[in-house]
């Protein structure tokens, strides 16, 4: 059995109880880590999206999703969802039209083949392995993709919301309860802080509830956080960060955001942001911009194909195309690239 902790802020979307079985409590320089795909400053994006995994109403069976939340497209165009209300990792390959649990899926818990509310997925390339933010037993696992039995903790006693990877296979974890994030050699426990730190609040050296992460190759961190309205990014070393994109009035004009959450960065410095609350939609930002673009949503909320429902994670694949999981529509979409 799990422990639920208690909510910190209001989210922008409800989060509906669970019931009670959850209670509150060397270096080498390869690709292993999701390198996303050169995308031209031009790039447009399919207006309606095709429902790739979910899409079924919200459920335990391996058509349905439960509030999906992070998620992680490999290099097969395989689709890897932390899927949240059934604890569960699933797996949807091209084309399925049921999922495959590969991690959890033995119901709340904290023994090591349970998860209990899982934020975030990324892959390992290198061991071939998910690594997991299991958020209410407030740890990281580590789950072999040829061993689903079980999974091993990596790193404990942590509030992960997010993670990513850089090409050093750096592990950066995003802690929604320390305000921070944390970059973490393999093997290593305690981490170093990267971002925030500093407690919770909106300067410049802190973070309010920082939740999804992204890095680039200069090992920069592009943070989100649900209690500032805003994208940061970190260089390498830095005490403060830079602020991307904010609004303390959570608008819906192209230089505001309402509840930022998934944040992808690609090559040319361009990030991608899942705008949720009110705005049900993804941004894009070019580098050095003053205004975001509307790539996706953007129409209210709803579930029609041009339409989202409180977007969360963001993954590419190889070639472009854009995947948004969807808390409220219980859904994953696929907007395909038009231009290359």
């Amino acid at each position: 059995m799990c422990v639920r902790q208690p909510t910190f802020i209001e989210f922008a979307v409800f989060v509906q109880s669970l019931g009670d079985d959850c209670e509150i409590q060397s270096k080498r320089s390869v690709e292993v880590y999701n390198v996303l795909p050169k995308i031209p400053l031009n790039a447009r994006w399919a207006r309606d999206g095709v429902t790739v995994a979910g899409g079924n109403g919200r459920g335990n069976a391996l058509n349905q999703l439960y509030y999906p939340y992070g998620l992680y497209v490999d290099d097969d165009e395989n689709v890897l969802i932390a899927d949240w209300g059934n604890h569960r990792i699933v797996e949807w390959k091209p084309g399925a039209t049921n999922g495959e649990v590969v991690a959890g899926g033995n119901g709340p818990g904290k023994q090591n083949n349970q998860l209990c509310s899982p934020r975030d997925v990324i892959v390992d390339k290198e061991t071939d392995s998910l690594i997991i933010c299991d958020w209410v037993n407030r740890r990281v696992v580590r789950w072999f993709r040829q061993n689903r039995i079980r999974g091993e903790t990596i790193i404990d006693n942590v509030g992960c919301w997010g993670l990513t990877m850089d090409d050093q296979r750096f592990l950066y974890v995003a802690d929604y309860e320390k305000h921070e994030v944390r970059r973490y050699q393999d093997g290593q426990r305690n981490g170093t802080v990267v971002a925030g730190g500093n407690g919770r609040g909106t300067r410049l050296n802190q973070l309010s509830y920082p939740s999804f992460i992204s890095v680039d190759r200069n090992h920069t961190v592009y943070v989100t956080e649900n209690g500032n309205p805003r994208v940061t990014k970190w260089a390498k070393d830095a005490k403060e960060g830079i602020v991307l994109a904010s609004d303390p009035n959570n608008g819906n004009t192209l230089i505001q955001l309402f509840n930022p959450t998934g944040v992808l960065v690609d090559q040319l410095g361009t990030f991608y942001v899942a705008d949720s609350g009110e705005n049900d939609r993804v941004m894009r930002w070019s580098n050095g911009a003053t205004q975001g673009k509307v790539i996706a949503g953007g129409y209210g909320e709803g579930q029609q194909e041009d339409q989202l429902n409180s977007p969360m994670g963001l993954s590419f694949d190889r070639h472009g195309n854009l995947y948004v999981a969807e808390w409220g529509n219980n859904r994953v979409q696929r907007f395909s690239i038009e231009s290359s």
